[in-house]
């Protein structure tokens, strides 16, 4: 891990008031250089190396919890994980923007730069949480 990553790491750790610790570190390390979201089972195979179960669960949930990750909901019922923008908080959310998952290769990416479109709801209906996926070929797989 470059010096770089692991000064922005123990930032993002400390500005979120956790602990540093060594699956934090390795997790978030992960979610850096990785191409798009991943999955609660992508962390072993792209570590080389063996993580608790659990740990990795709690971990990504004290992750959601504090603003560092959001989810990404699929069709098949799994649940993937990007990072955050700067933005968002420990109870504010900022990731109004849609996802891309690649039907060939499966990988879920974050399109910054698209943003949801905006929803009219009928007089007494409250919107909590837009989730848009959209479903295709990205341009590694064309």
């Amino acid at each position: 891990m470059s010096n770089k990553n692991k000064a922005n790491i123990t930032e993002l750790l400390r500005a979120s008031k956790l602990s540093i610790t060594d699956t934090r570190v390795k997790i978030l390390e992960l979610f850096m250089n990785s191409n798009g979201a991943l999955e609660h089972s992508s962390f072993e195979k792209l570590a080389g190396q063996t993580f608790d179960r659990v740990t990795v669960y709690r971990t990504l949930q004290t992750f959601l919890d504090k603003g560092i990750i959001h989810s990404i909901p699929t069709t098949d019922t799994s649940i993937r994980y990007a990072l955050c923008k700067s933005e968002c908080t420990e109870h504010n959310h900022h990731d109004h923007h849609v996802h891309f998952k690649c039907e060939e290769c499966g990988n879920t990416i974050c399109l910054d730069d698209t943003d949801v479109p905006e929803i009219h709801l009928p007089k007494g209906y409250a919107m909590h949480n837009i989730d848009v996926v959209v479903s295709g070929v990205c341009k590694q797989c064309k």
